[in-house]
């Protein structure tokens, strides 16, 4: 591997913490926020649905953009737009102006997982290791979010928690721009290589699957991650009871569950991807099923299993793309999915809002997640016995 491709691949995944990073600032300030603001909970953090809306809706455009255009061309917009819009909703003075920085970020958001996750499994034997490097990456950005907006909204303000890591972003870009050349792919092998020749009964199959599999799970992944810095305020009295011991808490069940996409990358290197996703999903039905009645410790031990399973989730829809498409359009399959996943997963905050303002708690989302992780496993079992090699 070239130093230009290894320093490439740093940034994607420097890139990969930033967007999961940006993606859940929201969730953990607006507690402190709604008092400012004078609104409840249940008001304010719908204001991010428009983001969510946007997070999905816009992966579809940068994905056509990059594939006819220029992937490298597409991370700086990236780096520096979403950086730029983090700037601006940590400069809003009312709710719908924040509701309208939140979408704006969620545009540039948009472009990191159908451009970023493209250039990086192009042209490469396998991909469950890359995917699973990757996704640690993402999913301490997820954590880091927690701790870092946490800690300058109790250390400063909520606002700060928006410009730092916007500041930040925008220096990365720039960086990168200067940093990264451009990163040629090569196109995918013939029939020859062992990659074409797909039946379409097959791809069908396969992607009614994905199909499945990302909806339900962009939902499950997206719910708990919006919702648990709250559960933790409802449900970790005895533990921790400010802003600052929350975002420490939900970092480190985070940080511990981002170990499972290198886990999950190393057994899909090794054999089929039916058993892989079968076994992930299936765990996740009574860990939910648990969370929806422990408190404290108990609660404790069940986000971090439950968390561990979700995430780990994730690389397989990625090497499932990445095993049955073509490098010259990969990035608008890559789209396509994450169109549907983040569209998805944009309902998780209303359906987050709406249980907690009818029920005040969470108990009836969990239940509700249960059975979306019971209908991943039936998909799952659907899948072929011995799916393609998963490469690029």
């Amino acid at each position: 591997m070239t130093t230009d491709r290894r320093t490439g691949e740093l940034f994607l995944n420097i890139g990969h913490t930033l967007d999961h990073l940006f993606l859940l600032i929201y969730p953990t300030v607006v507690l402190a926020m709604a008092p400012e603001f004078g609104r409840p909970y249940s008001e304010m953090l719908p204001l991010a649905l428009g983001g969510f809306i946007a997070f999905g809706a816009g992966s579809l455009p940068a994905g056509w953009i990059a594939d006819r255009w220029s992937r490298r061309g597409m991370m700086v917009v990236f780096f520096v737009g979403i950086g730029a819009a983090s700037i601006l909703t940590g400069l809003t003075q009312a709710p719908w102006q924040i509701a309208a920085a939140l979408t704006v970020m969620g545009l540039f958001g948009a472009i990191y997982h159908p451009v970023g996750i493209a250039m990086l499994v192009s042209g490469r034997d396998k991909v469950g290791k890359v995917l699973g490097v990757n996704g640690v990456f993402g999913n301490l950005g997820l954590a880091f979010a927690a701790l870092i907006a946490g800690a300058l909204a109790h250390w400063i303000n909520w606002r700060a928690a928006f410009i730092v890591p916007g500041l930040v972003s925008i220096a990365v870009g720039i960086a990168f721009a200067v940093l990264v050349p451009d990163m040629q792919t090569a196109g995918r092998r013939s029939a020859a290589g062992g990659r074409a020749g797909f039946s379409r009964g097959l791809l069908v199959r396969v992607f009614t699957i994905l199909t499945v599999t990302t909806i339900f799970g962009g939902v499950v992944f997206n719910s708990t991650t919006i919702a648990m810095p709250k559960v933790f305020d409802e449900r970790l009295g005895a533990l921790v009871s400010t802003t600052l011991g929350i975002g420490i808490l939900v970092s480190l069940v985070y940080a511990f569950a981002a170990v499972a996409q290198l886990v999950v990358g190393h057994f899909l290197d090794r054999g089929s991807i039916k058993p892989v996703l079968m076994s992930v999903v299936g765990i996740q039905v009574p860990l939910l099923i648990g969370a929806a009645f422990f408190d404290n410790h108990l609660m404790l031990v069940a986000a971090l299993g439950m968390m561990f399973f979700i995430f780990g989730q994730v690389p397989i829809n990625d090497a499932m793309v990445a095993a049955y498409t073509d490098e010259a359009w990969r990035s608008r399959v890559f789209a396509v999915r994450y169109v549907v996943s983040f569209g998805a997963s944009a309902c998780a905050v209303p359906l987050v809002a709406l249980m907690h303002r009818y029920s005040s708690d969470f108990k009836y989302l969990f239940f509700a997640l249960a059975a979306m992780a019971a209908v991943m496993f039936a998909a799952a079992s659907l899948m072929p016995a011995r799916a393609a090699n998963v490469t690029a």
